[in-house]
């Protein structure tokens, strides 16, 4: 009887042991998985722009690692691999793609038509081949737009000539791979020609041509500089601000976070509010929203930062009219 009695509890220890591991692993299998793809690195200061919508998650009553699985993948920089890394999460799968930028948005939209697809910063959804309509996007994508891309061009050199009234040749850094940023430049073409302005655009596709670009803008005497929204730019912002800064450049971007790093200035949408903004995409979806009944929105919000201190650092005197006109200042 004792081998008998023996083998009973031993069983009896098992289960007991078994049953918190399988309600354990019914629990995550129910947990729900959102994919993040990034441009940029986990290292790099790309990553803390996530924390707006992580915080607007959490406002919503989702917990990583409690109630909520995230699930990110970084580029690095090289936007060449990003549908083999959205590949990699429509395999795990997830139930959601959140997609920061039109570049890793087309490859999340490349890799998959049925897990629903979060837009973030996309600059021209319709035109992109993302969505058919703003009202009624009709697939796998929707969320946020950054559609202003393509008209702020001639703003943001209608603002630096403000500032600086002396600049009279603006060097433009631009990623070609980011498909709005073409149509900004023509923008701001045909605003310099207007201006009796000499521009300068100069391309980085990855981080690692950003020092070129700066040596072409010295040889060619540049004394202003206009860096449009991209992921693979905005990955490497303490750069860009560093050598304009040691080229006494006065520098307009289109993101605040690039004067948060040092540029002079910026103008444009929010960026942590569209992040903000897209949980509650993330929100709908997870509770039952088909992407394809969710209207795509546009920025709400715009504000032009001066950095001060960088104002003092390459000696420049902004008129105090303009001064007048931030929303923020940096100092």
């Amino acid at each position: 009887m004792r081998p008998t009695r023996f083998r009973l509890t031993t069983i009896a220890v098992l289960v007991l042991f078994a049953a918190p591991l399988a309600t354990e692993a019914q629990l995550a299998a129910n947990v729900p998985r959102i994919g993040v793809l990034l441009a940029g690195s986990r290292g790099d200061n790309t990553s803390p722009m996530m924390e707006p919508f992580r915080q607007a998650l959490r406002g919503l009553g989702y917990v990583e690692g409690r109630n909520i699985t995230i699930e990110y993948r970084f580029a690095e920089g090289r936007l060449d691999r990003s549908f083999d890394l959205a590949s990699e999460l429509a395999r795990l799968p997830v139930d959601v793609i959140v997609a920061p930028g039109t570049a890793v948005a087309q490859a999340a939209r490349k890799a998959t038509t049925t897990i629903p697809i979060v837009l973030v910063t996309a600059g021209n959804p319709v035109g992109d081949g993302l969505i058919k309509s703003f009202a009624r996007p009709g697939g796998n994508a929707t969320g946020l737009t950054m559609a202003v891309s393509q008209e702020i061009g001639g703003k943001l050199l209608e603002l630096l000539k403000e500032a600086v009234p002396t600049v009279s040749r603006v060097a433009v850094l631009w990623n070609p791979l980011t498909a709005p940023n073409a149509l900004a430049l023509k923008e701001t073409e045909l605003a310099a020609r207007a201006r009796g302005l000499a521009l300068q655009p100069l391309s980085a596709r990855r981080p690692d041509e950003i020092d070129g670009a700066f040596a072409a803008m010295s040889r060619a005497r540049a004394d202003g500089l206009i860096v449009f929204a991209d992921p693979v730019l905005l990955s490497v912002r303490v750069r860009i601000a560093h050598l304009a800064t040691r080229g006494h450049l006065p520098t307009i971007c289109e993101l605040r976070e690039h004067t948060e790093a040092g540029g002079l200035m910026s103008y444009g949408p929010s960026l942590p509010d569209l992040f903000r903004r897209a949980a509650t995409y993330v929100d709908k979806i997870l509770k039952g929203a088909k992407p394809a009944d969710l209207p795509v929105e546009r920025p709400t919000k715009f504000e032009l930062v001066i950095n001060l201190r960088t104002a003092k650092a390459i000696g420049l005197t902004i008129p105090p009219s303009f001064l007048q006109r931030a929303d923020h200042f940096i100092d």
